[in-house]
């Protein structure tokens, strides 16, 4: 099974997947990679740090499930091929753009669009990362475009307004899911 956890920037979607990634041994997290330079204290491994040129050499190879430019940044994100170990769901968490594309390539994936409670706890959060406010607002317009798409997109939407409640949310998801995978529902 394959995973999208998506939603715009600052509804926590890093968050819940760490969490999630605590209470389910079966998930395996695709680590993508980014343009974008590492944010005070993001772990290194958050992602695959690149240049432009990297990713891009790595796009002309095909190596990329899905990529996309941020808006308005024109920093890249991309989610390498998948090579899951044997026995796992695979995890992305990725934007509503590369959603889109996970979906048409794997329909039977799963989307899970997060979103704040609030517009104002989204810019509070994306202010706690450390975003000035001209990237707070961009990233809260761009934001609404991303919710109308994902509302669209989605096979589950989750809000995030309490962490532990939202990760058990979407681990209650999964295992709906992997329950109906199963012929006659054992």
């Amino acid at each position: 099974m394959i995973v999208v956890v998506s939603g715009p920037g600052g509804v926590g979607k890093g968050t819940i997947v760490s969490r999630l990634l605590e209470l389910d041994p079966r998930l395996w997290l695709s680590r993508s990679w980014t343009t974008r330079p590492r944010r005070p204290g993001e772990p290194e491994d958050a992602y695959v740090f690149v240049d432009r040129d990297a990713f891009m050499d790595r796009v002309a190879a095909g190596g990329f499930l899905e990529w996309t430019e941020f808006p308005g940044t024109g920093r890249l994100y991309g989610t390498p091929s998948l090579d899951p170990p044997p026995g796992r769901d695979v995890l992305l968490e990725i934007e509503m753009d590369g959603a889109g594309q996970v979906k048409r390539q794997h329909p039977d994936a799963v989307v899970i669009l997060v979103v704040a409670p609030s517009t104002e706890e989204q810019r509070m959060r994306l202010r706690c990362r450390g975003e000035d406010d001209e990237a707070v607002e961009r990233r809260v317009r761009v934001g609404v475009d991303e919710v109308a798409t994902g509302r669209r997109l989605a096979d589950h939407i989750v809000v995030n307004d309490e962490v532990e409640r939202a990760a058990r949310e979407v681990a209650g998801i999964l295992e709906r899911h992997r329950s109906r995978a199963v012929p006659d529902g054992r």
